[in-house]
């Protein structure tokens, strides 16, 4: 009996002591040695990727952001505001969206297949809205010219990149509503457009947020 219980309590304090020892290595120790490496050697990321605009975090580089009006009266879903440059659509398309404005409640595509009707309607609507909002008096957006990332939402739904086709389409919109030459808005697409990863991964991109950025101070400068 006496034998029993001093196996038992041997036992248990040997299990106790190994909780205590693996709870401040993996819970205290790990944990602090992954972040102090990590905001030694990479801050900004560590932190999130921020993006600082006049002195305030206006955002990450990680996460797209929405560019649209205040809602109007009677309004359910707002209309973008044409004087930024847009992003993909957020989250899918169509009335199937719940992440309308990249919000982090959560993510994800539509699953649907390429021939499902639905899907196959939203992106000729997508598009449709693309030609009309890009087309100005001197330039008009061809169908040929609309990218598939103009029309179709990431794997996410919170993608922050577009692609600089999409961006060049846009150019005359922006140039028209801020006042700018159409040459110096592509410039600023041009000086906002990242290569692929070690020059050979993915496809060139450009963040919206930091163009909009840079967008806005040059409209400021103007």
């Amino acid at each position: 009996m006496n034998n029993s219980f001093t196996n038992t309590a041997r036992l248990l304090w040997a299990g106790l002591r190994a909780l205590l020892v693996l709870t401040v290595v993996t819970g205290i120790l790990y944990p602090l040695a992954v972040t102090g490496v990590a905001q030694g050697l990479f801050p900004g990321r560590a932190n999130g990727s921020e993006i600082t605009s006049d002195g305030k975090v206006v955002g990450s580089s990680l996460i797209g952001q929405a560019y649209d009006l205040p809602l109007g009266k009677g309004q359910e879903t707002p209309e973008p505001d044409l004087k930024w440059f847009q992003g993909r659509p957020r989250n899918g398309l169509g009335t199937n969206s719940v992440n309308t404005r990249y919000k982090l409640i959560l993510s994800g595509a539509t699953n649907r297949s390429g021939d499902d009707a639905d899907l196959i309607k939203w992106v000729k609507e997508a598009k449709a809205a693309v030609i009309k909002d890009n087309s100005t008096p001197d330039y008009e957006v061809e169908p040929s010219a609309v990218p598939a990332d103009a029309v179709t939402s990431s794997g996410s739904g919170l993608d922050p990149h577009i692609s600089p086709a999409y961006a060049r389409i846009q150019v005359h919109r922006i140039a028209e509503r801020n006042g700018l030459s159409v040459a110096r808005v592509e410039r600023l697409v041009d000086e906002h457009t990242q290569g692929r990863v070690l020059g050979f991964m993915g496809e060139p991109t450009v963040n919206v947020l930091e163009l909009n950025i840079a967008l806005k101070s040059l409209v400021t400068r103007s």
